[in-house]
């Protein structure tokens, strides 16, 4: 049975929708975030780093959501989730890599700037910097999406519900991919899987 540790509306939203397109039984609990919840000590002695996701498996904890979205669908390869090549299987980590390392730190600028930051002047202008950071970033996605519906072209991978991300972070920004269209496409067909809707519904989330 694998176990995943989210916070509503965190991040932890990719795997939770990858657990529910492979379709095995897996147990869904609430850290949450605003309550403080992921800095308590008994937190931070399953995941010193203080984030989520954390997904338990037989072998132990695993972190941060490239590991855990490509663990969950080798793991299950019955789903066929892991693209056949191995070139594609490095483009879907080269994706999952970027909105890590990239999209999600400059979308973390907006209310996570302390991490980097303590004078209000730099707070700010991090702030400031957001949407024009998302819209460089969506314009690159953008470029990299053109085969389409999916992210890697006409197969669905763990790749794909990270990448639905992005649409959300967004509109915390008060952005909207209307420039963007293969990013829209892909957004769309992401919120029409039965997948997608479980792991909304199961958050509470629009």
């Amino acid at each position: 049975m694998l176990t995943l540790l989210f916070s509503k509306g965190s991040s932890a939203l990719a795997a939770h929708i990858l657990l529910e397109e492979v379709g095995l039984p897996y147990v869904a609990q609430e850290v949450s975030i605003p309550q403080g919840q992921h800095r308590t000590p008994e937190f931070l002695q399953v995941n010193p780093k203080g984030r989520l996701p954390v997904l338990h498996t037989p072998h132990g904890p695993l972190t941060e959501n490239p590991a855990i979205l490509e663990y969950i669908a080798a793991a299950h390869p019955e789903a066929g989730l892991v693209p056949a090549s191995t070139f594609d299987q490095a483009r879907a980590r080269a994706l999952c890599a970027y909105l890590c390392a990239t999209v999600h730190v400059a979308f973390a600028h907006k209310q996570r700037g302390a991490r980097w930051a303590t004078s209000p002047q730099a707070l700010d202008d991090m702030k400031q910097l957001v949407p024009k950071n998302m819209i460089d970033c969506a314009d690159i996605l953008e470029a990299q999406c053109q085969e389409g519906p999916w992210a890697l072209g006409r197969a669905y991978s763990f790749a794909d519900p990270y990448l639905y991300l992005f649409g959300r972070w967004m509109a915390a920004n008060d952005l909207d991919l209307a420039n963007h269209p293969r990013l829209a496409e892909h957004s769309s067909a992401m919120r029409a899987r039965p997948a997608t809707q479980a792991a909304l519904s199961a958050q509470d989330l629009n």
